[in-house]
């Protein structure tokens, strides 16, 4: 007998040493491979150098442009080069004692109109003489080719299908991702219809994203196990003594705590269903309970880089870390809270009274019983493993720690220490959202390669001018307005390589303000319409399953005003944040 069970103790061991080497593996690789190539260094006796560096019209470094020199009326080149993705640099190695006639460089992209640089006599003497040359930097101008289009209007079929709800979010990403790939393949062949290959759309997906949200997934399956989140809504309703307005205001502050510290979308799939039993004990329509709820988490998560989906992309892709959020967000974040919840309270009063203010003994039986620590060893385990991971996202940037290390190496400890099972802890993740990250990533990387948010960043940067706060209230409300048209995930995807171009171009904006105002304005945009964050579309779905259906339009009755309400609020304080008090 004891053998047997050290036979399957050596078994799961052997599984879950496999699944944690692939997953630091993995991401060991992405780190290693996202970083960049470096240039090239020149060995003494291979020869000289000519070098510079290739832009668009934005400043922006151009990836992958073919950098060609030739002599004379030769058509055969005497050096070729690609350019760097990191800075656009490029290094033409020219061997020693090469006769220079009329020296030219011609630069090639799928993406740009051709481009031909002539070397001046005194650059090409310099390089006869062994010398090394840098040239000056070279701007290429954007062409709208057939890729353009196929990328443009893909993206735009895709957001309509997810707004509509015509298709899943993951399956209408999946869709326009391979549109892209596949026009990519075809267009080898047809011109113009080229838009990357497959290595450079790879190139594009964020890993560090998808890391995180896999390690947090595992991470906060363990913890729902243990019964926590049952117990917490136990304790609010006991500490409301049944009255109604202050339960709501309870469940709504630890919506907005769990959103900051896990995630939005996981909150609601834990809260939603409890939060349907006690309206149902109270007589109340759930409505008047849950989207109070789902408001306050879409707004408590913007807190945390771990809060939100939007937080996740912005702070991996901007480098902010957990302290940035929680620093420059959280004062911001509770006032808007404080606003919204008297808006919230205003506008149920009426819906709230129709349930009366006597606890119910029976509903206290049924959540106390349900309100049970099931699993405290576990929960004690998970609870030591979290506050380990809160630490490591709050230090970890001073020992270059990233969150998505952070979260795997969690998930790792959750797997060997709390719960042995790897296949039901490896169920609880959700692959589809993960999915729908990596093809969303695909497309706004073809959106970036063919120049749609490059013409987008040069308009809003013509529109704002150098005011830094017109450009960040423009920025604030604009997100908050089409992450409820758009949603906000691929909203804000789509939006920080333009955010990042002004970040470069407006002065004062270098402190990363606008990213923060990217944050604020897409996550409490969320809050506008059904389809605005995903955390909206996991709530009204758990209650049309119990048979309780959210319209788009009793939503957009309530989130509107809330969005702007939590808005105004946002705004004011990241100019009193970043301006008045300087950053």
């Amino acid at each position: 007998m004891g053998g047997r069970l050290v036979t399957v103790w050596r078994s799961r061991q052997v599984r879950q040493i496999v699944l944690i080497g692939g997953l630091l593996g993995a991401l060991l690789i992405t780190r290693l491979t996202s970083s960049g190539a470096p240039a090239p260094v020149l060995a003494q006796g291979e020869g000289v150098s000519l070098s510079g560096t290739i832009l668009d019209a934005q400043g922006q470094p151009v990836c992958d442009a073919e950098v060609l020199l030739f002599a004379g009326e030769s058509d055969e080149p005497l050096a070729r080069a690609a350019t760097h993705c990191e800075d656009g640099t490029f290094l033409l190695v020219i061997e020693p004692g090469q006769a220079l006639d009329s020296p030219r460089l011609a630069v090639e992209h799928p993406h740009f109109a051709a481009y031909e640089h002539e070397v001046d006599p005194d650059s090409a003497a310099r390089i006869e003489a062994g010398e090394s040359v840098l040239l000056p930097d070279l701007t290429l101008e954007r062409r709208i080719t057939a890729g353009f289009w196929i990328a443009t209007i893909t993206f735009v079929v895709v957001l309509m299908l997810i707004a509509l709800e015509r298709l899943h979010n993951a399956l209408a990403a999946l869709l326009g991702m391979g549109l892209v790939l596949a026009c990519s393949a075809f267009g080898t062949s047809i011109p113009g219809m080229f838009i990357f290959d497959f290595e450079r759309a790879l190139s594009y997906v964020n890993f560090e994203v998808i890391f995180l949200v896999m390690g947090m997934m595992i991470v906060i399956a363990a913890i729902e196990e243990t019964g926590i989140f049952q117990w917490m809504t136990y304790q609010a309703y006991r500490l409301s003594g049944g009255r109604t307005w202050l339960l709501v205001v309870i469940l709504m502050f630890i919506t907005a705590i769990a959103s900051a510290l896990l995630d939005n979308v996981t909150t609601m799939l834990l809260m939603t269903p409890l939060s349907i039993q006690i309206a149902l004990a109270l007589g109340l329509n759930p409505f008047s309970i849950l989207i109070p709820e789902v408001l306050a988490s879409n707004v408590g998560g913007i807190s945390t880089l771990i809060g939100t989906p939007t937080n996740i992309l912005i702070g991996t892709y901007a480098g902010l870390s957990f302290n940035n959020f929680l620093v420059n967000l959280t004062p911001g974040v509770l006032l808007a809270q404080l606003a919204l919840i008297g808006y919230v309270i205003l506008r149920f009063r009426k819906s709230w009274s129709a349930g009366g203010d006597e606890v119910s003994e029976t509903l206290m039986e049924r959540l106390a019983e349900a309100g049970q620590i099931t699993e405290p060893v576990k929960l004690r385990k998970a609870g030591i493993v979290f506050a380990v991971m809160l630490t490591g996202f709050v230090l970890g940037e001073r020992v270059h720690l990233t969150p998505a290390v952070t979260a795997i190496v969690g998930a790792v400890v959750i797997l060997l220490w709390v719960a042995p099972d790897i296949e039901t802890m490896m169920q609880s993740v959700d692959w589809t959202t993960l999915m729908f990250f990596i093809a969303l990533f695909i497309l706004v990387g073809a959106l970036q390669e063919v120049g749609l948010l490059s013409i987008i960043a040069g308009v809003i940067s013509r529109v704002v001018g150098e005011n830094l706060v017109v450009t960040m209230l423009v920025l604030v409300w604009s997100s908050a307005l089409l992450s409820g048209v758009i949603a906000n995930i691929p909203f804000t995807a789509a939006m920080l390589p333009v955010v990042r171009f002004l970040s470069r171009t407006v002065p004062g904006a270098t402190s990363n303000v606008l990213f923060y105002c990217l944050s604020v304005g897409s996550a409490m945009g969320g809050n506008s319409t059904l389809i605005g964050a995903s955390a909206n579309m996991v709530t009204t779905g758990i209650a049309e399953r119990a048979g309780f259906r959210i319209t788009y339009v009793d939503f957009l009755k309530v989130g509107m005003p809330a969005t702007a309400v939590t808005v105004v609020v946002g705004s004011l304080w990241l100019l009193i944040r970043f301006v008045l008090g300087g950053g």
